[in-house]
């Protein structure tokens, strides 16, 4: 939906500027949509386009019943607005479909008496709020995984050194069977080691950024995926052309993107595993930074969605900590790293799990104003 354009009567001398009502409601972050006496949708704001996932032409071909189920307590909030001709206010509300997943949703009804029967509803989606929070909380933890890499790199390899030449020499004189306890102590000592070397990545470095084309980043990593570990599935591209140049670093975008790429592929099914990759732009996507009164703006997305049977529910809300995995013999350390690369270039990542469609969310910031740097990160800039 393209937004009202914003305009102003020409204010009299001590008198007050009143916008357009409607440049208002486009302006708003919060979703707000208008529902007629039949609960079909007749108004909605950019916010609530990006909360429903469809744009304001779509919703109004539909109603609210086509969106989420009947039996939902925003129906129960609906009716009562009418019955009592009353703003009414629920909370904590759960909206699911298949094409909607919305949970701790607070919901606020209020009559419209130009429009008989009809309804405002403003939507507050808090399980946002609470995902983006945690992923702030992420950059602690990320320290926390870096002191821990460093103490195990000084306590442990050393050690383990040590074990593993042991080993080595009593594998020299030892029996058959006493070979293969050998081997096994080296095989397991060399796994311990791997392991303390993969936590060293959690170290803090400084990110050199400068202007990324994400639509590069992302058809880079598509064909190493085509080509390998996703060769037998599906990949649909759905991008935004006018997307504007990512403020990022592009090495890190392509292994975050890679990452969530093969976690996708190995969680599909190998027949009819899909993988979709898109981009959007998103107005009002701000975070405030931790002790400081600055806001980020990060209104470049990326997707990367699957259909594979979805993250276990016991683990959806520490996927993002180290050592927390949901695949057989796997370390954790994927979607961990993850977090901190994306949090290290400024932007969040966020995730929305159900059975048969699990999406990962990058919001990233756009080129601060005045940037004098070069785009980096290109491959033709590189050869040149």
């Amino acid at each position: 939906m393209n937004g009202p354009v914003l305009s102003f009567r020409r204010p009299e001398e001590g008198s007050i500027v009143e916008p357009d009502a409607g440049a208002l409601l486009a302006a708003l972050p919060v979703p707000v949509v208008v529902l007629d006496a039949q609960d079909r949708f007749r108004s909605a704001n950019p916010a609530a386009e990006q909360f429903f996932e469809l744009s304001a032409a779509t919703l109004a071909q539909h109603g609210l019943a086509d969106l989420i189920p009947p039996d939902s307590r925003l129906f129960a909030l609906v009716a009562q607005v009418r019955t009592l001709d009353a703003p009414v206010s629920d909370h904590d509300l759960t909206l699911e479909s298949p094409r909607l997943h919305r949970t701790g949703v607070a919901a606020h009804g209020a009559p419209l008496p130009e429009l008989p029967g009809a309804v405002v509803l403003t939507l507050q989606d808090g399980s946002k709020a609470q995902k983006l929070e945690r992923q702030l909380d992420f950059r602690g933890a990320a320290r926390g995984a870096s002191a821990m890499a460093a103490m195990l790199a000084h306590e442990v390899k050393n050690p383990l050194s040590g074990i593993r030449g042991a080993a080595q020499l009593l594998e020299q004189s030892a029996s058959e069977a006493d070979r293969e306890l050998c081997t096994l102590i080296q095989d397991e000592a060399d796994r311990i080691r791997s392991l303390v070397e993969r936590m060293d990545m959690f170290s803090e470095r400084p990110v050199e950024r400068a202007p990324v084309n994400i639509h590069e980043v992302l058809d880079h990593v598509r064909r190493i995926a085509g080509r390998g570990f996703a060769s037998h599935l599906r990949i649909v591209e759905d991008y935004d052309p006018s997307l504007p140049p990512v403020f990022g670093n592009r090495d890190l975008l392509v292994q975050i993107l890679l990452n969530l790429v093969k976690n996708a592929a190995e969680a599909v099914d190998p027949q009819t595993g899909e993988i979709h990759l898109s981009t959007a732009y998103h107005h009002g996507v701000r975070i405030a930074i931790p002790g400081s009164r600055e806001r980020v703006h990060l209104p470049l997305q990326v997707r990367v969605r699957d259909n594979g049977p979805g993250i276990p529910e016991d683990v959806r809300a520490t996927i993002w900590e180290p050592f927390v995995s949901t695949k057989r013999g796997g370390q954790g350390l994927g979607l961990a790293l993850v977090a901190k690369l994306v949090t290290d270039q400024g932007g969040l990542i966020e995730c929305d799990s159900r059975p048969g469609r699990t999406v990962f969310r990058l919001s990233l910031p756009m080129v601060p104003p005045g940037f004098a740097g070069p785009p980096i990160g290109h491959p033709k800039t590189r050869d040149e």
